[in-house]
């Protein structure tokens, strides 16, 4: 919830400055939008070599490391993985069955959804793909957020 006022706080100070339109907003990614940007074009648990591109339990000294210290994905995007598990705005659920394109999650349930693993994450968890829950009022001092700007919905 917090992450979801800093968003329209952002929003606010930015179209005050002008940096944005009316028309565009600041908000979590849906885990398909994060997913889509994590991997950078490529199909693969990761866009490179672990310790290139992620600081995880393996590498990271227990803690959060400034931002830029690994080497980016195709798409110009910085610790995509590993660093810290990333909230996005999709409840935890099963995914939908057959083909879809852009899909939301749950309109509501009991977590919210981390991609990406952090920091203290097993090597295996530091990929593309890794989602785990995160359950309102927890705070892991792994987890972060990147807000995306879109139009208005």
């Amino acid at each position: 919830n917090e992450a979801v006022v800093y968003c329209q706080k952002l929003t606010e100070r930015e179209r005050v400055a002008s940096r944005i339109t009316a028309q565009q907003a600041y908000r979590l990614p849906t885990e398909a939008e994060w997913e889509y940007s994590a991997r950078g074009g490529t199909t693969g648990a990761r866009y490179g070599v672990l310790d290139a591109i992620a600081w995880y339990s393996g590498n990271s000294g227990n803690q959060t490391s400034p931002v830029k210290q690994k080497a980016a994905n195709a798409w110009g995007l910085y610790d995509m993985i590993g660093n810290v598990c990333e909230g996005g705005s999709d409840w935890d659920g099963a995914y939908p069955t057959g083909g879809v394109g852009n899909p939301t999650g749950p309109g509501d349930g009991l977590a919210r959804v981390l991609r990406g693993g952090g920091w203290l994450s097993d090597p295996w968890a530091v990929r593309s793909a890794f989602r785990e829950p995160n359950f309102p009022g927890r705070r892991p001092d792994h987890m972060g957020f990147r807000p995306v700007i879109s139009a208005v919905r």
